[in-house]
């Protein structure tokens, strides 16, 4: 009983971590080392803080109420729950698509195989894990194995490299450069959309809710941005290397041209390794989360596993169709997943606020709600930003 509570909590953990952890983590997080080189660290330090704040606050009113986030929006407003629900959907499916892309490309940098068919065989792969007699342990200890692979990974390239440690500590509390779009981007990239719940809903999925396991999900789910954040830094670091070394690097292509520039052919193998662990983890973490959106603590295991395999059959589809997920709907999916941040993290407050019943009368710490409303009053921010960016988008489309 001990062993399957500690799998189910570490599943959880790792699940929201990995999920965080997708082929746009990698591109971003290159991407933004390369623009900024050792003042990229203050950025991950002050998303991480910020982090913290938010899934604190999730993880702690979900898995207190035992209620997913729509059935908790239900429970506020009728409606609001399922109009979560539909926004959730529709990045999901999106992202998805993105995410079956990133398997492709990073099983044809591992191994040089076709890049639709290395995305149609990790869905196939998804779908067994899933459909599979014990597919809610499979996952937890497939994400947990997982995690630890690229942990192993990032410590591997951030060694090969050699990077300016002393400089990037420093410059994690003295930056150059501080830039806060790319602050709200690394928040967004790492709690926003379906990512915000993944780990609490499967500790309800799990069935480890409740106010006895109120400690045990607050340190479960400061772990998993620790988790998320660590392979950030690690990555931070391997590309800061050979940043530093001044070799030029494609800016389309920033962490495998990194990779290879370190380690030659070898290095672009490990790349289509990361990137295919990232991408395979993220497929799962997206289909399971999206699917726990159109479903209810009551939901018999059959229908949880006609939706989750409806899901994968789909979004699979559309990439075998179109190849990649279109840009326009990446960059829509993108900015409603900022403009889905504050409108569910209003919902987790108000109830931690107002309604004391719905957590079972759990008394909720007034630091922990100030801290909450602090980092909300960010995700407006990013959620103005994202509303901003829709309408850029719909008045040029």
């Amino acid at each position: 009983m001990a062993a399957t509570r500690r799998t189910a909590f570490f599943g959880a953990m790792f699940l929201m971590a990995t999920s965080a952890v997708g082929p746009g983590f990698i591109t971003q997080t290159s991407t933004f080392t390369y623009q900024l080189g050792a003042a990229f660290a203050f950025a991950i330090l002050i998303s991480v803080i910020v982090d913290i704040a938010v899934q604190l606050n999730v993880w702690r009113v979900i898995g207190v109420s035992g209620l997913y986030a729509q059935e908790l929006g239900n429970r506020m407003l009728p409606g609001l729950g399922w109009a979560l629900a539909g926004l959730i959907l529709f990045g999901g499916f999106v992202f998805n698509v993105g995410n079956i892309a990133g398997a492709g490309i990073g099983l044809n940098a591992l191994t040089g195989m076709d890049a639709s068919l290395g995305g149609g065989l990790s869905v196939a792969l998804a779908l067994l894990i899933f459909l599979s007699k014990k597919a809610g342990v499979a996952l937890d200890r497939i994400v947990v194995a997982c995690g630890a692979v690229l942990i192993l990974l990032m410590i591997y390239m951030a060694a090969t490299t050699s990077p300016p440690v002393g400089e990037a500590m420093r410059q994690t509390v003295l930056p150059a450069e501080i830039d806060f779009f790319v602050i709200t981007t690394l928040v967004g990239g790492t709690v926003g959309g379906y990512i915000t719940y993944a780990g609490a809903h499967r500790l309800i999925a799990s069935g480890h809710s409740g106010v006895e396991n109120v400690r045990r999900i607050s340190q479960t789910s400061v772990m998993g941005i620790i988790v998320a954040s660590v392979i950030r830094f690690l990555l931070f670091l391997a590309i800061l290397g050979v940043v530093t070394t001044g070799v030029s690097l494609a800016a389309d292509n920033v962490a495998a041209d990194a990779f290879q520039s370190a380690l030659g052919e070898f290095g672009l193998r490990v790349f289509g390794l990361v990137f295919w662990v990232a991408a395979i983890t993220s497929i799962l973490g997206c289909t399971f989360t999206t699917v726990s959106f159109l479903t209810t603590r009551n939901t018999s295991p059959k229908v949880r596993a006609v939706l989750l395999a409806v899901f994968l059959v789909l979004t699979g589809g559309i990439f075998l169709a179109l190849g990649q997920a279109p840009q326009t709907l990446l960059i829509l999916a993108g900015a409603i997943n900022g403009a889905v941040l504050p409108l569910g993290f209003t919902v987790v407050l108000a109830a931690a606020a107002f309604r004391k019943d719905l957590l079972g009368g759990y008394r909720y710490p007034k630091w922990l709600l100030i801290i909450g409303v602090l980092a909300w009053a960010l995700t407006l921010y990013m959620g103005a930003e994202s509303l901003t960016g829709i309408a850029e988008l719909w008045q040029t489309g």
